[in-house]
C-alpha cells in the first residue's frame, strides 16, 4: 500500500489473502469470504430544525452470514466511506468468529457530523436508516449495534421505528439499548473490559503482573475509559491519553507521572470522548501533540481510535519499553507497521480478538432481550471473562504451535471456522 491512500478495505482483504494462502483454501471460498455478500447504499432525506432538507449517505454491508445472522455497529462520522464499512463488516464476521459466537458480519454508516444535527435531527436520521433497509433487518436477520457517534439512544430510536414498521415488540433486533429498555447491564464497559481481560491473560504469559505495568492509551471515548477504568482497577498505571480536539480538528495527548485521573478526566469531557484542553492543562496534565500517546516509555499501548493510527510513519515512534499492543480499535495498525512491530518482538493482541468484547455482550444482550429474561452485571462480566479468556488462550496457542504472530493465528481460527460453515451449507 505504499504511495497510496490508506484503504481499510484493501488492508483487509490482504490479510485475508495472505491467511487463505496458509490454509490452502480453494479458489471459490477465497472468492465468497474476501467480499462482501450484500451492499446497500442510499439516500436518507431529512428535514432540518431550519426547514431546509438534507440529504445523507448511508450503508449497510453485510459480509457473511454462515455462521448466523449479521451483526455489527452502525458509525456516524463525516468522513466514512463504503470502503471503511467494508472493512469492518468483514472483521465483524472475524470478530464473531475468533470468540466463537453464533452471528456473522455486518456494518453501517452515515456520512454526517453528529456535532452539527439536533437530537431532533439525529432522530430523524436513525429513523430514516431503519426505513431504508427494513427488509434486511431483525432478530434473525441483521442486528445493529452503537460504534462511532452513536449511542444507546440512537439505538432505542432505531428500535422504535422497527418496531413501528413490523407491528411487533423485537427488542433483540438492536442492541446497546438503555438499560430497562432491553439493555444488558455489563454493555457498556464490555469492549473495554474485553480489551484489559486479554492483556492481562497475555502479560500473564510474558511473566509480568499487570499491577506493576504501565500503559498510553489512543482515544478517550467509550472503549478507551473502560479499559482504562479496569486497567486502574487491576492496579496499573495509565501515563496518557490521547483525545480529539473539535476546536483544534486535531488530536491531542495528555499526559501525567503519576497516571491520569479517570474520574477526574470523565468529569471535563463532552459525549463524544473530547477532553477539555484548558481545563485538562489547569488539573497538571502535560499537553502534547495527538501521536505523543504511541512514543510513551510504558508496558503496553492500547490503541482504541479509528483505522491506521499505527502505520509507517508512526511505528517508528515505540520505545524499546514497550511490550505489547492491544488494539482496542478496528484495523488500528497497517501491515507495515505489523511486521516492525513483530521485529522488535512486541506481542500484538490483534483487533477482532482484543475488542470483542462488546459484540459477544451485544450477542449477550441479543439472547437476554429474545427470552426476555436478564442477567445481573456480575453474571454478564463472569461469562464475559471466560468468552474472552478461552478465545485468547485458543489463539496464543496457535500462534505457539505454529510459530506465527498472533494475528495470523487469530485469523486462521475465525476463517477456518467461517469456511468450514460456508462449507457444510453446501454454499463452496
Amino acid at each position: 500500500m505504499s504511495g497510496e491512500a490508506f484503504n481499510p478495505y484493501r488492508m483487509a482483504q490482504q490479510q485475508f489473502d495472505n491467511i487463505a494462502g496458509q490454509l490452502g483454501l480453494d479458489e471459490a471460498t477465497r472468492q465468497l469470504l474476501r467480499a462482501p455478500d450484500k451492499e446497500i447504499r442510499f439516500s436518507i432525506p431529512i428535514r432540518m430544525d431550519d426547514d431546509s432538507f438534507q440529504v445523507f449517505r448511508g450503508f449497510r454491508i453485510q459480509h457473511n452470514c454462515a455462521r448466523g445472522p449479521c451483526k455489527g455497529g452502525i458509525r456516524f462520522h463525516p468522513q466514512e466511506t463504503v470502503d471503511t464499512v467494508r472493512a469492518l463488516a468483514m472483521w465483524m464476521t472475524w470478530k464473531t468468529a475468533v470468540v466463537d459466537i453464533p452471528l456473522g458480519g455486518g456494518k453501517g454508516g452515515v456520512i454526517c457530523d453528529p456535532h452539527n444535527l439536533s437530537p431532533r435531527e439525529q432522530e430523524a436520521l436513525c429513523r430514516g436508516w431503519v426505513r431504508k433497509i427494513i427488509d434486511i433487518l431483525g432478530p434473525d436477520k441483521d442486528v445493529p449495534a452503537p460504534d462511532v457517534m452513536t449511542s444507546s439512544q440512537h439505538m432505542l430510536w432505531m428500535l422504535d421505528e422497527y418496531e413501528s414498521i413490523t407491528g411487533r415488540r423485537a427488542p433483540g433486533a438492536i442492541t446497546g439499548k438503555p438499560i430497562g429498555l432491553g439493555g444488558s447491564l455489563g454493555r457498556v464497559e464490555s469492549t473495554g473490559y474485553g480489551v484489559v481481560y486479554v492483556v492481562r491473560e497475555a502479560l500473564g504469559e510474558l511473566g509480568m503482573r499487570l499491577e506493576e505495568c504501565t500503559a498510553s492509551v489512543q482515544g478517550f471515548g467509550n472503549v478507551a475509559q473502560y479499559a482504562i477504568e479496569l486497567f486502574q482497577s487491576y492496579g496499573g498505571t495509565v501515563l496518557a491519553v490521547s483525545s480529539w480536539d473539535q476546536k483544534q480538528q486535531s488530536a491531542v495527548t495528555f499526559r501525567r507521572k503519576e497516571g491520569v485521573d479517570l474520574k477526574q478526566l470523565r468529569a471535563m469531557t463532552n459525549s463524544y470522548g473530547e477532553i477539555n484542553r484548558e481545563k485538562a492543562s489547569d488539573a497538571g496534565y502535560e499537553v502534547l501533540p495527538g501521536d505523543a500517546w504511541i512514543e510513551q516509555e510504558v508496558d503496553v499501548l492500547i490503541p482504541c481510535a479509528l483505522e491506521n493510527q499505527v502505520n509507517r510513519d508512526t511505528v517508528g515512534g515505540i520505545k524499546g519499553s514497550v511490550r505489547m499492543v492491544a488494539e482496542g480499535a478496528n484495523g488500528p495498525t497497517t501491515p507495515a507497521a505489523d511486521a516492525v512491530i513483530h521485529e522488535k518482538g512486541i506481542r500484538l493482541l490483534p483487533d477482532f480478538l482484543a475488542n470483542a468484547g462488546g459484540v459477544t455482550c451485544s450477542y449477550f444482550e441479543q439472547v437476554q432481550s429474545n427470552m426476555n429474561y436478564f442477567w445481573t452485571r456480575d453474571e454478564v462480566l463472569a461469562k464475559l471473562d471466560t468468552k474472552m479468556t478461552d478465545a485468547y488462550y485458543s489463539v496464543s496457542q496457535m500462534a505457539q504451535r505454529r510459530s506465527i504472530p498472533m494475528r495470523d493465528a487469530a485469523y486462521m481460527i475465525a476463517i477456518a471456522r467461517v469456511a468450514e460453515a460456508c462449507k457444510l451449507r453446501g454454499w463452496v
